[in-house]
């Protein structure tokens, strides 16, 4: 059996698990910052529940607030200063991707004083970042046990940093948190976890490990996009759970096998049509798992048992929840985009390899009008 496996967070899981596990707090230190966007935090009672762990273990917090979707690099860096104007011992991301890959910067950051903005793509920082601790909302990205933070860089380009720095200390892990999350949040975030999981099952690092957490991950996280297709209806409290719990499954299975064309390709439609980002990487599932199909005909045989369905219904309900009917693009447009991704890393790790040209053919039957 081979297989590879690296994920040095702590995930404590379950109902109240900041209460549970409130001792963390002063064990990390004494001073710590809060990481968080938009309404979310404060809707979903995390931002309550760890304001009062903190007060309970004695830890006073300065609060981050102004994470915005897609965090740009820059925001994440002017965070880690004001990190260091508090003298904080460690960093609390709350919220959906975007607060928890803020959160990861922002660590690294506040422990270098010289790093620049746009240096974390260098990796030329000297010192570990300090310590995170990660609570997520949403049932989607999995950041909460992931080595990975995309940022938005100084020329509105998303990439992503990784490494084992990028991982949590700890990922405090309650699904009561998701209950809040509207129904088109809940279907995109679903959609971003399945990508997750679809991605690495077809991938060419893809081993025994992954096969584990893509079992666990795609046949719940299927069911209900399926459900959403069928019925449009918000999951209830106990099938919210299912979601989350397969959402982190999915980003077991990232950790091991790494992302494949569609989200390298979905930045753009998330930068220049603000497409949500799990919609923006559904956009290119089907031609993903088209390719798996013609390369990886075992991997594809499982993929759409777990599915209980065929490539054509596969196809059907992935466009149907992703929804393209407002996006049109240029020859020139289609153009750029291939120049841009000459040497996009997650072509090599897509089935049977990937380059422009067929990227180009792509975006011409998706988008051009």
């Amino acid at each position: 059996m081979d297989f590879q496996f690296f994920m040095p967070a702590q995930v404590l899981g379950g109902y109240a698990a900041v209460e549970h596990n409130a001792e963390i707090f002063s064990r990390l230190g004494k001073t710590c910052m809060l990481v968080t966007s938009g309404t979310a935090a404060h809707k979903s009672g995390a931002l309550q529940d760890v304001t009062d762990a903190l007060t309970a273990q004695g830890v006073t917090h300065v609060h981050f607030s102004e994470v915005k979707p897609n965090p740009t690099a820059e925001s994440c860096h002017r965070a880690g200063q004001l990190a260091r104007d508090y003298g904080v011992e460690y960093i609390v991301g709350i919220g959906g991707g975007s607060a928890l890959d803020a959160a990861k910067a922002i660590a690294v950051y506040a422990a270098n004083k010289t790093l620049t903005a746009e240096g974390i793509y260098d990796g030329g920082y000297m010192f570990e970042p300090l310590p995170t601790v990660l609570i997520g909302t949403t049932a989607g990205t999995g950041s909460e046990v992931t080595g990975v933070s995309v940022l938005t860089r100084e020329n509105g380009r998303k990439q992503s940093v990784s490494g084992r720095d990028f991982y949590a200390r700890y990922a405090l892990a309650d699904p009561k948190y998701t209950y809040s999350v509207p129904y088109p949040v809940t279907v995109s975030t679903a959609l971003d976890a399945f990508a997750h999981a679809a991605e690495g099952w077809f991938s060419n690092r893809f081993d025994d490990m992954a096969r584990l957490f893509g079992e666990k991950a795609i046949p719940v996280l299927w069911k209900y996009l399926k459900a959403f297709y069928d019925s449009a209806e918000s999951p209830r409290p106990e099938q919210r759970d299912e979601l989350y719990y397969a959402s982190l499954y999915a980003g077991m299975e990232l950790n091991i096998c790494g992302a494949g064309f569609p989200h390298g390709m979905g930045y753009a439609l998330t930068e220049d049509f603000a497409l949500p980002h799990g919609r923006a990487c559904t956009a290119f599932l089907p031609a993903y798992v088209a390719r798996g199909m013609e390369f990886q005909d075992a991997r594809a045989r499982d993929f759409f048992s777990m599915l209980h369905t065929n490539f054509p219904e596969f196809e059907r309900i992935i466009l149907s929840l992703t929804d393209l009917s407002g996006i049109s693009m240029t020859e020139e447009q289609i153009e750029a985009y291939c120049a841009r991704w000459q040497n996009l890393k997650n072509f090599k790790n897509s089935p049977g390899g990937y380059d422009t040209v067929k990227a180009r053919e792509l975006l011409r039957k998706l988008f051009l009008k």
